[in-house]
């Protein structure tokens, strides 16, 4: 094992409308270990469209400044400190929330580590905290769905929309999948979707006839604007919207003839929020049935392209532009 003498981190000290001019990779001396740290060697963390927000300055949640780029990952323990007798030198582990995980190395406190297998995939484990359950979460938290039933959802063919098609058909529901381009058609067609539609103002009219005319009572929208509208159009009565999403950067529009007419009911999840109301073994079984789900390949996300820390410019800005079926990973170099 290399002598660790610094680490790379990817920080910003700003906040600004072009996300990848606010951060860059600076080095540091490797701290001393405490009583109870582990030193972790970062093997993947992704870029999530939240991070790129938290850039910009426009998500919910913002950290002070200055901070550390990255909120998921997956490492493996390198070093102990004194006093550590668990997780072991060469465990792979499930890095802390909002740890700053486009690093090279972090450090942090070995009991609050969540071991992995060693022998799954470290770059898909690495998209488990955030995406998987943001999809499990909400095909379970808002409808009781049985086997059979159909689910809509638009930008089918992102992180969350692909998760969202593969638990789907896990549980035995079927997916009306909505994308904004045809390009993006055959991706989701591959990964299982059963109906893939291009968003448009006829939607409710072409999703009828490919469904023959099911009755959808759980909608999922990314987008907000009008496709909230369209999205709603799809749902039978007494359904239920929700919303976890803004790609489109304006408000969530629906017409009263849904709400009124149709009893349609809209929500919204926030992820963060549920970790807030959730029990600590509710938290513990659903990770551990994604985990399972990852580690067989049952569950597994497509990746675009992956970047160094010292890359992490380039990196953020592939992950802000548009047009990508995966995503970004930051993988760190190994060995120091």
């Amino acid at each position: 094992m290399p002598n660790i003498t610094t680490i790379r981190r990817a920080q910003y000290e700003t906040r600004g409308p072009v996300p990848q001019d606010v951060i860059s990779a600076i080095s540091l001396p490797k701290p001393t270990l405490s009583e109870g740290q582990a030193l972790i060697e970062v093997l993947a963390a992704p870029i999530n469209p939240s991070d790129v927000l938290t850039l910009t300055g426009e998500y919910g949640i913002l950290p002070p400044l200055p901070a550390i780029g990255g909120n998921e990952g997956v490492g493996r323990v390198v070093e102990c400190g004194p006093g550590v007798t668990a997780p072991a030198v060469g465990q792979t582990v499930l890095l802390p929330v909002s740890c700053g995980t486009w690093s090279s190395h972090i450090i942090a406190t070995a009991a609050t580590l969540i071991p992995l297998p060693n022998q799954a995939d470290a770059q898909q484990l690495s998209m488990l905290t955030v995406n998987p359950p943001t999809a499990a979460l909400m095909l379970s938290e808002f409808v009781d769905l049985k086997p059979g039933d159909w689910v809509a959802q638009n930008v089918a063919n992102s992180a969350v929309g692909s998760y969202l098609i593969q638990i789907a058909k896990i549980r035995g529901f079927k997916t009306l999948n909505i994308v904004r381009r045809e390009s993006a058609v055959a991706g989701v067609k591959a990964i299982g979707g059963d109906v893939v539609l291009v968003d448009g103002d006829d939607i409710y009219k072409r999703a009828k006839e490919a469904t023959g005319g099911a009755a959808i009572r759980l909608g999922i929208d990314a987008v907000g604007g009008a496709a909230t509208d369209r999205l709603a159009s799809c749902l039978t009565e007494g359904g239920t919207l929700v919303n976890y999403g803004m790609m489109s950067g304006e408000p969530c529009q629906l017409s009263p003839r849904y709400f009124v007419f149709k009893d349609v009911t809209v929500k919204g999840f926030w992820l963060a929020k549920w970790f807030r109301t959730s029990t600590r073994e509710q938290q513990t079984a659903l990770y551990g049935e994604l985990t399972k789900w990852i580690a067989t390949g049952k569950l597994h996300a497509s990746i675009h392209a992956t970047y160094d820390v010292s890359d992490i410019k380039a990196a953020v800005a592939a992950a802000h532009s548009g047009g990508r079926d995966g995503k970004i990973l930051i993988v760190p170099k190994q060995g120091g």
